[in-house]
C-alpha cells in the first residue's frame, strides 16, 4: 500500500490560513480548491468548516495521493478529487460559490495564471469569491529578502515560475469581473487575497 504524500508546509501554514478564511467562508457552501497537492489542506479545512463541501482538484499525477488523504478522512463533504489542469479548454462543470488556491501562482507560468483567473471569473456566480494564498510582490518590489531568495530559487528551477505582482493579479481579476475584497498579511511574508464577483 502506498504511503500518503506529505507536505510539511501544509501543516505549518494551515492555522494561519484558517484564521483568515474562516470568516470569509461564513456563507460559503461549496468550494473548489485548485492545485490541492497532497490533499492535506482539503482534509483539515473541511474538518474546521463543517458547512462547506470541499472539492479538491489537481493534475492527474497528483490525484492518487489526494485520494489517499480523502479516503482516510472519510468525510462526506470531501467528494473525489477532480482532474484539472488550469490550461485545459473545458473546465469541469461544477457548481461552487468559492474558489481557493494556495501556493500555486508562483509555480505556474504567467499564461497559466491568466487562464486560471479568466476561467474562475466564468465559473463563479454573482456573490462568489476567489481566495488566493501565497507570496506576492508590491510596487514591483519584493516584500522581504527571503522572498527575493525564494524567487531566485524558483527561476533557477523553472525560468517561467516567479512570485507574481499583486497589481498584475488584481488587473487580471478585474478583467474577469472580480473586485478586491481583502488583502491580508500572513506569516512568512505571504498574503491572502480575496476577490468577489
Amino acid at each position: 500500500m502506498k504511503n500518503k504524500p506529505y507536505a510539511e508546509s501544509c501543516d505549518q501554514n494551515r492555522n494561519a490560513i484558517l484564521d483568515v478564511i474562516q470568516p470569509l467562508l461564513v456563507n460559503s457552501r461549496s468550494l473548489l480548491e485548485i492545485g490541492s497537492g497532497t490533499g492535506q489542506h482539503a482534509v483539515y479545512f473541511t474538518e474546521e468548516l463543517p458547512h462547506v463541501t470541499w472539492h479538491s482538484s489537481d493534475r492527474a499525477e497528483n490525484l492518487e495521493g489526494i485520494k489517499l488523504w480523502l479516503s482516510d478522512a472519510d468525510n462526506e463533504r470531501l467528494p473525489p478529487p477532480i482532474e484539472l489542469d488550469v490550461r485545459q479548454n473545458n473546465w469541469p462543470e461544477i457548481i461552487v460559490d468559492t474558489v481557493f488556491t494556495a501556493n500555486t501562482c508562483h509555480i505556474m507560468n504567467q499564461q497559466s495564471v491568466e487562464i486560471m483567473i479568466a476561467q474562475i471569473g466564468k465559473l463563479l456566480p454573482a456573490g462568489g469569491q476567489l481566495i488566493i494564498y501565497g507570496p506576492f510582490n508590491y510596487n514591483q518590489q519584493y516584500t522581504s529578502p527571503s522572498n527575493e531568495k525564494f524567487d531566485q530559487w524558483l527561476k533557477q528551477r523553472d525560468p517561467e515560475s516567479a512570485i507574481r505582482h499583486f497589481e498584475d493579479m488584481n488587473e487580471l481579476a478585474e478583467k474577469a469581473g472580480l473586485n478586491l475584497l481583502g488583502d491580508y498579511e500572513m506569516p512568512a511574508n505571504n498574503r491572502v487575497l480575496c476577490w468577489g464577483k
